[in-house]
């Protein structure tokens, strides 16, 4: 008899790909998705998540317990999901088992060769590209990524999983819950350690014991922020070029960060025998991710970019990256919650003022309200003022219409608009919406 999962929270990346590997696992799967019922996209803005998961097979409910019936393999979660859930009482009542996404995922990828991919920042990309690579070398890998890569989205794929034959597997592995230890990979990567979800002792100690988990070979990056020690990338415009093994290797995806990413990506497969010529054919083809860096307007010498960045590190790396690409930086950001920006708010006020410009200009949105029981006492106007003190020019933008009309009226060709944040579903949306508003104009 075929297996039915059900998994709550079906429209988050983490989980859209769970359901997508379950599928082409011959599974049956059901969901549910908060922003499904209020109608808003959880995807990129373009398409919705739900449309593209229905066609795969999915069977999509509201989140009210329904879609949970006799017969359930298991209900599947993260650690996001509240205890009150009706799913998860629905659940309870039929006495079917409720499971963390990452133990499914573990087990599907049980008897397979694993790569993980840990870090606090690049994961994403650095997944995308070993499976970039694997494929080129005829591995016809499995990739499970928390993000979509532009060159394997589809009407039936949404871009954050490859389905291959092989038997390697790439997964992108989550430290925020501390999932990541649920894994037993073959060989990993840990891209950068640096304060997130915990502070940094804690975050150390953390790879450390996933570090101690891989049966083979770990490629780390080293230095501050991840940085290898010695590698000097050379750049072409916004875009880096390095030698590899004696191949000369040109990006096409741009900033510092991708050519860290990117040697990460290389010093892996070259673990697993990918010879250097194909590592650099297959890097130079690359398209990217959809939100880290996208760009997705270029109007009137304007260009409009929507990115992932959420902790310091990523608004670092996204900020210097816009430098390289305009003249001035028209930033945009939304807290993805209060706790992160109560716990890193230092830090982010730092990254901001290094990272900023004299003539480039700072919105801050209202912090992301997920629900829950957080402490709401701390504000974005409180980043706002503190960035005041720095020097840096941060206003707080009360709504999307009143930031859409403000940059509108301020951007001038040659800038970049730089929309950064997660967890919130309409930030493409509204990335979006600057860039045909600043067309029209």
């Amino acid at each position: 008899m075929t297996e039915r999962y059900h998994l709550v929270g079906v429209g988050g990346t983490g989980m859209s790909a769970l359901a997508q590997v379950l599928l082409a696992s011959g599974c049956r799967v059901s969901g549910s998705d908060r922003s499904f019922d209020r109608q808003s996209p959880a995807g990129d803005g373009n398409r919705t998540d739900i449309a593209v998961l229905r066609a795969a097979g999915a069977d999509l409910f509201p989140q009210d317990g329904s879609g949970v019936t006799a017969g359930t393999a298991a209900v599947a979660v993260s650690s996001a999901i509240e205890s009150d859930n009706p799913d998860l009482a629905a659940a309870a009542r039929l006495g079917i088992p409720v499971r963390h996404r990452a133990e499914l995922l573990a087990e599907r990828a049980s008897g397979h060769t694993l790569v993980g991919v840990a870090g606090s920042s690049g994961k994403s990309t650095v997944t995308a590209m070993i499976g970039w690579i694997l494929e080129g070398a005829g591995f016809d890998p499995v990739v499970v990524n928390g993000a979509v890569a532009l060159s394997w989205a589809s009407d039936r794929w949404l871009g954050n999983v490859r389905w291959g034959a092989g038997s390697v597997w790439v997964a992108e592995l989550d430290e925020s819950d501390r999932s990541l230890l649920k894994f037993v990979p073959d060989w990993a990567v840990v891209t950068n350690v640096s304060r997130d979800h915990f502070g940094l002792d804690e975050t150390r100690q953390l790879f450390q014991a996933f570090e101690g988990r891989v049966r083979g070979g770990v490629v780390r990056g080293e230095g501050e922020g991840g940085t290898p020690a010695g590698f000097d990338p050379q750049f072409e415009g916004a875009c880096a070029r390095f030698n590899f093994r004696g191949e000369l290797v040109r990006l096409g995806v741009p900033g510092r960060h991708n050519a860290d990413n990117a040697l990460l990506a290389a010093l892996l497969c070259e673990r697993l025998g990918v010879s250097a010529a194909t590592i650099r054919d297959r890097l130079e083809t690359f398209a990217g991710l959809r939100r880290r860096f996208e760009t997705v307007s270029r109007a009137g010498g304007v260009t409009v970019v929507d990115d992932y960045a959420h902790n310091p590190a990523k608004i670092a790396a996204a900020l210097d990256t816009a430098k390289r690409v305009g003249t001035r930086v028209l930033s945009v950001w939304r807290p993805h919650g209060y706790g992160p920006l109560a716990a890193m708010k230092d830090e982010l006020a730092k990254s901001f003022a290094d990272h900023s410009g004299p003539d480039d200009r700072l919105w801050l949105l209202p912090v992301f309200d997920a629900g829950g029981t957080a402490d709401r006492r701390i504000r974005s106007e409180d980043l706002v003022q503190n960035l005041a003190g720095r020097g840096v020019s941060a206003e707080l933008a009360p709504d999307t219409d009143s930031l859409v009309r403000r940059i509108v009226g301020v951007a001038r060709a040659g800038d970049v608009v730089l929309v950064m944040g997660a967890r919130d579903p309409d930030l493409p949306a509204l990335a979006r919406a600057i860039g045909q508003r600043i067309g029209a104009a």
